[in-house]
């Protein structure tokens, strides 16, 4: 009789431990974390380069390429099962590519950024860089950047070009790049190119006069966005001295006449 109420009194216990409390919610939900390693553990995909004899391949693993919007719809055409993964990018420049693959595995390329106003030496750069070497460099992966998607990049790569010393010769290659392989609309890279030989004529005429006569042919476009800014300027310093010469005669009359007696 006693060992039936006891066995009554735990059932019971164990019923009212079932019942809901309301205090179910309170509990946050703590999500799962992405470690590297599952990266690592993700398929590898071939990005293929180029064509025929001239095709490089890349490597990169799934998980970390997906990150970029251009390559995420790429990868969500292969199926679960599919043992050759495979991305053709016959036009790209390789040495740009592997900046975007190595920003995406450790948010930065080379050469990184050390301070915030300061990249580290690149050794590879000549000097002086006649032929804008650097600033192509980062113009490619601005421009890879923008087409993949990946606007902090774009915003790296915008940032280091500010940062790289060149010649004039070199800033007109970069010059003839921005204006061949970036839209338009694009005034965060165009407008500051055109800014730069606005307000260098001096450079122009004795170190890229020709350079420049030939970029402006070349580029319509790039000649009228200098010569706007040009004329800007110009509109500019004509207003503040034609309001400087107003203030000069307002005062002129104010002044009280110096008396003879």
């Amino acid at each position: 009789m006693g060992e039936a109420e006891g066995v009554e009194t735990v059932t019971e216990a164990t019923a009212a431990d079932d019942e809901p409390t309301g205090l179910e919610d309170i509990e946050p939900e703590v999500p799962e974390r992405t470690t590297f390693l599952d990266f690592l553990r993700s398929p590898i995909i071939e990005l293929v380069l180029g064509s025929g004899a001239d095709s490089t391949i890349l490597n990169a693993h799934q998980a970390l390429i997906v990150q970029s919007p251009f390559f995420a719809e790429a990868c969500a055409q292969f199926s679960d099962g599919a043992v050759a993964r495979r991305i053709e990018l016959p036009n790209d420049d390789v040495a740009a590519c592997a900046s975007v693959l190595e920003y995406l595995y450790k948010s930065d390329y080379f050469p990184s950024l050390s301070g915030n106003q300061t990249m580290e030496h690149d050794p590879t750069v000549p000097s002086p860089d006649n032929d804008g070497v650097a600033l192509l460099r980062h113009a490619r992966v601005y421009t890879l950047a923008q087409r993949f998607g990946l606007p902090v990049l774009a915003g790296l790569a915008h940032k280091k070009i500010h940062l790289t010393q060149s010649t004039a010769k070199g800033e007109i290659a970069y010059a003839r790049f921005v204006y061949k392989e970036t839209s338009v609309d694009d005034e965060n890279i165009r407008k500051p190119v055109a800014a730069f030989w606005a307000t260098r004529s001096h450079v122009l005429r004795h170190e890229a006069e020709q350079e420049f006569k030939r970029m402006c042919l070349e580029y319509p476009q790039f000649g009228f966005d200098v010569l706007s800014l040009v004329l800007d300027a110009q509109e500019k310093r004509s207003h503040r001295q034609e309001a400087q010469s107003s203030a000069g005669q307002a005062s002129g009359r104010k002044r009280q006449r110096v008396s003879g007696i």
